[in-house]
């Protein structure tokens, strides 16, 4: 059996030997997550020394950029505002190109998103999107089971023959026999580590450990069933500084020369959604011109960032998370910048997410919706933008058409919209602060929402729908830091008209009160067998901790984290 070891031990006291089974790995390499025989598929000697070899070489130079992170956020607590390196000013001046884009990848007028669970990726890569991002981050809480058994989905959906059966609407998913979408892959950020196994006797970096056994598994197939000789395809989450990018750069690097193939073979979309990264963007495409697929606007993250980066700014409190759309000064700054970025260095620029789902039960909420989401695409092909994406196959069609429609028969918008009308924005464009009011309803939605979302996430579920929204990591954020900072700075709900302030007392009156109204719309049986209470305890504790957490999944991660024995089995 591969990846089976077995041998004998002596038990206390009858001295009975019983067989001992675990995973086969190499030196230095500890899996304290179960055993499993189909997760040995994945977890080979061969796959795991070559996620360690990434790990030893590069550990440092990722030890060095979170330091850095830290070191600039020191600054920005002191007073100092992000802004563009007067060092690589002769990069963004210069008149470099990124290699030319893979054909099997020119269109990408609708990518669709997800966790890496079996059904999503059968019915995402069956939607009609162009392009499907499995998600080992934002969506996916990273349990052991969720983590392994993403890897193996991927590694059927590569291969063509994963299938799923439905016992409860008595229906097999499995892929069409024509065109799919094209797989690109996003593993968590460098800031997440992997309790699940250690290297050296310190957790693996987490990216290392999808990225690692991803690639490890499917570079050949990918690219001869997918890539047309490229691939595999990523996304890059959460970086901050072009550093980031050079360690990605490198890891591709040695990558490509460990099996052989050409350099540039792997290609990878940067999702620009923190705000230091926005004045990067040129020096992060350099980093990666060899392997760049482009840049996106994670433009939700991009917001939890505005509010993270300006904690100890009184003076840039964000209104109510409804009010800071694509229309804020900011925000449309931010997009345009990174449109004119992207087309100077002949790369796709990809649009935001539209989060919303169909609404089933009413057809006129339902029109609306999507009529708005029709009118934020529009926005954003006018704009220059190759493509968008969609957080529901149900949204693709009216996407589709909409950037079909604009861009005719053209694949992307890469040499036809260059946005030179925008090539004086300013670091005050992209520092302004969004115009808006602050509610009593924002203070409340951001509280159900984060609750709720953390409840889904200690379950094993890191993307809900809640209130006609697809809510992820990203949005759960948002809730969590726009909380912390009005209770730091006790803001006025402006809004409302009369005048509160939050204050601890106000939020603990607003959390027991929407901790009953969950109730009540999930239902008593639902609410007592979910983790509500946990998540309520986990979510506030950190809106209202002195200092603000970077990240709400970090602490959470430890609920969620189960450590066996070797060799243990539920077999």
């Amino acid at each position: 059996m591969v990846g089976f070891e077995s041998s004998f031990v002596e038990t206390a006291p009858s001295k009975e030997r019983r067989p001992f089974v675990g995973y086969d790995l190499p030196e230095g390499v500890d899996i304290r997550g179960r055993y499993d025989a189909e997760f040995a598929r994945i977890l080979t000697k061969d796959a795991m020394q070559f996620v360690a070899d990434l790990q030893r070489e590069f550990r440092g130079h990722i030890r060095y950029a979170m330091e850095c992170r830290k070191d600039a956020k020191m600054r920005y607590n002191s007073g100092a505002l992000p802004g563009f390196d007067p060092a690589t000013k002769y990069v963004r001046e210069g008149e470099w190109v990124c290699s030319p884009t893979p054909p099997a990848v020119a269109d990408r007028r609708v990518e669709i998103t997800g966790p890496v669970e079996r059904k999503m990726i059968i019915n995402a890569l069956n939607s009609g999107a162009k392009v499907f991002m499995a998600d080992f981050e934002d969506a996916l809480t990273p349990s052991w089971e969720n983590l392994i058994r993403g890897q193996l989905n991927l590694k059927d959906a590569v291969n063509g023959t994963i299938s799923f059966n439905d016992k409860a609407r008595n229906r097999v998913y499995k892929l069409n026999d024509g065109n799919i979408a094209k797989l690109f892959v996003r593993p968590r950020g460098w800031h997440l580590p992997d309790s699940h196994v250690f290297i050296d006797g310190e957790p693996v970096k987490g990216c290392l450990l999808d990225f690692g056994l991803y690639f490890f598994h499917n570079w050949s197939a990918f690219r001869r069933t997918q890539g047309g000789g490229f691939g595999p395809f990523f996304y890059l989450p959460k970086m901050e500084h072009s550093r980031e990018a050079k360690i990605w750069n490198s890891v591709f690097e040695r990558a490509e020369k460990v099996v052989g193939i050409a350099k540039g073979s792997i290609r990878a979309t940067v999702l620009i959604e923190t705000l230091p990264a926005v004045f990067q963007m040129d020096e992060i495409l350099y980093e990666l011109r060899d392997h760049s697929a482009g840049l996106n606007c994670g433009r939700w993250d991009y917001i939890f960032s505005y509010i993270k980066t300006f904690q100890a700014h009184p003076d840039r409190l964000l209104p109510d998370r409804v009010q800071v759309g694509m229309t804020q000064h900011f925000m449309r700054s931010y997009s345009d910048l990174l449109i004119r970025t992207c087309h100077r260095r002949g790369v796709h620029a990809m649009g935001g997410m539209a989060a919303q789902i169909p609404i089933r039960d009413d057809p006129k909420a339902n029109e609306a919706a999507l009529d708005l989401v029709r009118k934020d695409k529009l926005r954003e092909v006018r704009a220059g933008h190759d493509g968008t994406w969609a957080a529901h196959p149900g949204l693709i069609p009216a996407i589709m058409e909409v950037f079909t429609d604009h861009m005719r028969n053209k694949a992307n918008q890469i040499h036809s919209v260059k946005r030179e009308d925008v090539a004086n924005i300013a670091e005050t464009d992209l520092l302004q602060i969004p115009r808006g009011v602050r509610t009593m309803e924002g203070l409340r939605l951001n509280t159900r929402v984060g609750i709720q979302y953390m409840a889904a996430w200690l379950t094993g579920t890191g993307s809900v729908p809640l209130y006609n929204l697809m809510e992820d990591a990203a949005t759960a954020e948002i809730s969590r830091v726009q909380i912390w900072q009005w209770l730091k700075y006790e803001v006025e709900l402006d809004g409302d008209g009369l005048g509160v302030r939050v204050s601890r007392d106000l939020f603990g009156r607003v959390v027991e009160e929407e901790m009953g109204r969950i109730e009540r719309e999930v239902g008593r049986d639902k609410f007592n067998k979910g983790m509500y209470v946990e998540a309520c305890k986990i979510f506030t504790k950190q809106c209202i901790s002195p200092t603000l957490d970077d990240f709400l999944t970090l602490d959470a991660y430890n609920h969620i984290v189960i450590h066996h024995p070797i060799g243990s089995s539920n077999l």
